[in-house]
């Protein structure tokens, strides 16, 4: 029976508004001093969810389920937020509808209750006992003691009381009556140091009736009677609890209670005080019964001799386990690692552990509770395994999982002991699983990140990420030198197949280990032999032996697969047919499966807690190189062809019309003809603006040559040519020119494969511009010819237009400039013809850069004027920069250097804006050079140097053309001597 301490009015004092709450013993509010019903028992429960986790908030999911467990009902969300309003009318009476109040706080997707001063007897119980440690520390051991006595007068019974017995919370508040427990036995200590022990004999007497297992406390109470002189009834305490523990747990006391014993019947006093933080208990040897020795547990798996690096996981746990050796903790240090199966969870685990086993005295629990396989081990034969390594015989354990529970805690409290739950399946599994002493250590590992662990135990979640690559080839160098069979200088001399062999294994730890194994158990096969096995995408799998569980990557991925919905697994499968690097986005997942992206949303979710795919910064999906193929071999086996094409056309004419949304607002004028409406289920991007659409092609820029190339497969159901002119204007503007050059060859191809003479065109035009940029001048001119011939069968006039334009560019920087002009006005009438005015900016800009080549600077200044006028118009820059450019080269040669400098600022800015990387270069060079001629050479340094920047970020350090720019301009700095050293080689060695 648990009998409530006397206490005076003064225990907690008056609180702001007159609003007064206990936790501490059973659930009580009073507002202006009179006491107030509470409703409901599950709004009792939720408040005191709220007054335990004070300060801390709590989410919509976790409050559900702590309530009412693994089956609520399907109006729990109405429910709470039912509750929540009638608490906060409850505590403030005076607010307004929807007002939220000053004290229970809408917090992300939950709440938090928020105590005000001297509201709550927890925030005080614990204000007292952070002033009497820091007493203690201050050697003030009689302040000490008393904020020790007022602590302790606030508790009226178990934290709660009746609110929240049988409800999933119940080790929340456990933890609370363990802060009371362990607070009691440390203020006994003091207590009777000071000769003071009956100040404390009330707090002991109720936490005895609380915990009747608990042997610290149980020792403490029988040290205090004693010493306050009540020796019979400390010796009829101690045989209780003996008895007790004998016909519960069919265990014998243990070193604390029988030292405690042993005084009392030595009448002596208990030991000196021990430092602040808490109490330690007397590690004096008690003699051991005959027949029941108690050992303390041993059972941490080997450390394992080929265990290398992760020192930023290692330096993580040291710094957490060095807080809890600090002291001053009312809760256990919990750590619960995750990541992919296979990513060495386990092993860190019990690396860590055996780093610290011998501060962590009482010894080591370890449990594999097998979360990954189908007979995962239930929290009630868990607590039974526990119970039995603790010492209980098995005929006291009890049946229901709660009292193994509560037992289970009874005989770990105040132990400094280490308990490593290996392979957990989930937060449900392991709670059971967990001590309530402040000095233990639990270490968790899951292949799911344990949210629910965080929010309502306090875990600390260390995700465990593939090793980076000298951490992996030390893994496997050191793996393989253990074998007699592979010398060191064979090792040593296979360098780069090594190399290549952590790549395909995606680093993962568990894949290394099993192909060193095999290399291990089979002398003749060689290193070159495994990276072909590996090579093949189809039968990448075949390198790791099967038929052994753990032996297998797959058994390693497949019961994570088997545990998905049926949609989530259809869309793993699906995603093996994505081109992953570097990512997938959730729109193009939901192309990929064919709905909508809010419910593909959630099956994303599911896969990735499921560590089968990965989420980047940028919200990209990937999978491991291993579960790819894993997903490959699903995919192969268990979807029909026709659902493996559909699949693959919805993915590629996503990019496809995505691209297109993109380059129209990237670049309207250059846009290309609209595709097809696509296949129903594809789910386009569509970027909001300019800069979201030069962000969404750099993003996508490995991703869609890969497309180009997959749309050139007979049935891909996208026409190559289309996509590749989409992405035309980002290459180009980036310097990407090879890649430019290769996706319209595709193209080129495919449309001669194909019979599309229109495409054959578009192809050839756009390839004509990849190779005029890479100085192929010539052959970019035989290009253009054959592409207008065709343009000009099917009457097609803008795209004549361009063609000529691009004559024009050609035969301009080949000094051909009248031939440039004739091509110009045949652009221009073609432009007008169509009605195409946004294109006629490119024809008076051409005109204009031809007419200064020609020494017309009057005419020039005109064409150029009116190109930017028309540009500025569209409300678009892109080609700004260019004019800006060319009107600064007539200004310099009309000797107006400085309004030519002027001009060529702005049209930084604008190629700035633009990020346009080729512009910026081109306009960097030309400035370099007017500054270098007014004598600025600060500035054109600054410009040089930039222009080098963005050439050596370019494609193969950009084309030779602008190789020799950045030359020749280093040279003439170096030779007005602005660089160290002389001539051209000490110039572009700044690069």
């Amino acid at each position: 029976m648990v009998s409530a301490l006397p206490t005076r009015d003064r225990a907690l004092p008056a609180a702001a508004g007159a609003l007064r709450i206990q936790i501490l013993g059973p659930l009580r509010l009073w507002r202006d001093g009179v006491e107030l019903d509470l409703g409901p028992r599950q709004q009792c429960c939720l408040l005191a969810l709220f007054l335990a986790r004070e300060g801390r908030p709590t989410g919509i999911g976790d409050l559900v389920e702590l309530v009412w467990g693994e089956n609520p009902p399907a109006s729990a969300l109405n429910v709470i937020h039912k509750y929540v309003g009638a608490l906060r009318r409850l505590m403030e009476p005076d607010l307004t509808a929807r007002s939220t109040g000053s004290h229970l706080l809408r917090h992300g997707n939950g709440y938090l209750f928020a105590a005000g001063p001297g509201m709550l007897d927890l925030v005080t119980f614990r204000q007292f006992v952070t002033a009497a440690r820091a007493e203690l520390a201050a050697e003030r051991p009689d302040d000490a003691l008393d904020n020790y006595v007022e602590a302790l007068r606030l508790w009226h019974g178990p934290a709660g009381g009746a609110s929240v017995y049988g409800t999933a919370a119940t080790s929340i508040f456990a933890a609370l009556d363990g802060e009371f427990l362990d607070v009691c036995a440390a203020a006994a200590d003091l207590a009777v140091a000071q000769r003071q022990p009956a100040r404390v004999l009330p707090a002991l007497r109720l936490a005895a009736s609380m915990a009747p297992l608990h042997e610290p406390v149980q020792a403490s109470l029988v040290a205090t009677l004693a010493a306050a002189g009540q020796q019979a009834e400390a010796l009829a305490v101690f045989q209780a609890v003996r008895e007790r523990l004998a016909d519960e747990l069919g265990i014998d006391p243990g070193h604390t209670l029988q030292a405690a014993h042993r005084r009392v019947l030595r009448q002596t006093v208990m030991p000196e005080l021990s430092p602040p933080g808490g109490h330690q208990a007397d590690r004096e040897p008690a003699a051991p019964r005959a027949h029941a020795p108690v050992v303390p547990p041993a059972q941490l798996p080997p450390d394992l001799p080929t265990f290398v690096g992760r020192d930023d996981e290692l330096a993580a746990l040291n710094k957490m386990f060095d807080a809890l050796c600090a002291g001053n903790r009312t809760y256990p240090l919990i750590v619960a690692l995750d990541g992919m199966g296979g990513v060495g969870k386990s092993t860190l685990a019990a690396h860590f552990a055996h780093t610290v086993v011998d501060r962590l005295t009482d010894g080591q629990l370890y449990l594999d509770l097998r979360g990954h396989e189908d007979d995962s081990v239930p929290a009630g034969d868990a607590l039974r395994s526990l119970l039995s390594s603790l010492g209980a015989q098995a005929s006291s354990i009890p049946d229901s999982v709660d009292a193994r529970t509560a037992t289970y805690r009874s005989l770990t409290a105040g132990k400094r002991i280490l308990i490593l739950l290996d392979n957990v399946r989930d937060v449900a599994q392991v709670r059971p699983l967990l001590p309530n002493s402040a000095e233990s250590l639990v270490l968790v590992t899951s292949r799911r990140p344990l949210v629910g662990l965080a929010a309502l135990d306090g875990a600390h979640l260390v995700h465990v990420d593939l090793p980076d690559m000298p951490c992996a080839r030390a893994l496997l160098r050191r793996r393989l030198e253990r074998s007699p069979h592979r010398s060191a200088a064979e090792i040593a001399s296979s360098a780069e197949v090594l190399e290549e062999i952590i790549e395909l294994c995606g680093r993962l730890p568990l894949a290394l280990a099993i192909l060193a194994g095999r290399l291990s158990a089979r002398p003749r096969l060689s290193l070159g032999a495994v990276a072909a096995e590996l090579r093949d995408g189809a039968q990448k799998l075949a390198a790791f032996p099967g038929g052994s569980g753990v032996s297998d990557p797959r058994a390693a991925f497949a019961w994570s697969y088997r545990q998905l919905s049926a949609d989530a697994a259809r869309l793993f499968r699906l995603f093996s047919a994505a081109l992953v690097p570097p990512g997938i986005s959730a729109h193009a997942c939901a192309s990929l499966f064919g709905e909508r992206p809010q419910i593909v949303g959630t099956l994303l979710e599911e896969l990735t807690e499921a560590a089968l795919l990965d989420e980047d910064d940028h919200g990209r999906f990937s999978s491991h190189v291993l579960v790819k193929a894993y997903a490959e071999e699903l995919f192969r086996t268990e979807e029909s062809p026709q659902a493996q094409q559909a699949a693959r056309s919805r993915l590629l004419q996503h990019y496809l019309h995505s691209s297109y949304h993109a380059v129209v607002m990237l670049a309207p004028r250059r846009s290309p003809i609209a595709p097809p409406p696509p296949l129903t289920g594809v789910v386009a991007e569509r970027p909001a603006d300019f800069d979201a659409a030069l962000q969404w092609f750099e993003d996508h820029q490995e991703v869609l040559l890969d497309v180009v190339r997959h749309a050139a497969e007979p049935g891909s159901g996208v026409v190559p040519w289309q996509l590749a002119l989409t992405m035309q204007p980002s290459l180009q503007w980036s310097g990407r020119f090879h890649d430019w050059q290769d996706v319209m060859r595709i193209s080129l191809r495919a449309a001669l494969d194909s019979g599309d003479p229109v495409g054959e065109a578009h192809a050839l035009r756009s390839l004509a511009g990849a190779r005029h940029s890479l100085g192929a001048n010539e052959e970019a001119l035989e290009l253009l010819s054959d592409a207008q011939r065709i343009f000009a069968a099917h009457d097609m006039l803008p795209e004549q237009g361009i063609v000529h334009t691009n004559f024009h560019r050609i035969y301009s920087e080949l000094g051909r400039h009248e031939l440039a002009l004739q091509e110009n006005e045949k652009a221009l009438a073609l432009y007008r013809a169509a009605g195409n005015e946004q294109a006629e900016v490119w024809a008076l800009e051409a005109r204009g850069r031809s007419l200064v080549q020609l020494g017309a600077f009057d005419e020039a200044r005109e064409m150029l004027g009116k190109a930017l006028a028309l540009n500025q118009k569209s409300g678009r820059r892109t080609d700004e920069p260019e004019i800006r450019m060319y009107t600064a080269q007539n200004l310099v040669q009309m000797g107006q250097l400085h309004e030519a400098v002027e001009q060529l600022e702005l049209g930084l800015r604008a190629a700035v804006e633009t990020k346009n990387r080729v512009d910026k270069f081109q306009v960097s060079i030309m400035l370099a050079e007017v500054l270098l001629s007014v004598d600025d050479l600060d500035g054109a340094r600054r410009a040089w140097r930039r222009a080098g920047d963005l050439m050596a970020d370019m494609q193969n350090g950009g084309t030779q053309n602008m190789r020799d720019s950045v030359f020749d301009l280093g040279a003439k700095l170096a030779a007005r001597q602005d660089l160290p050293g002389n001539g051209t080689g000490a110039a572009l060695h700044q690069f």
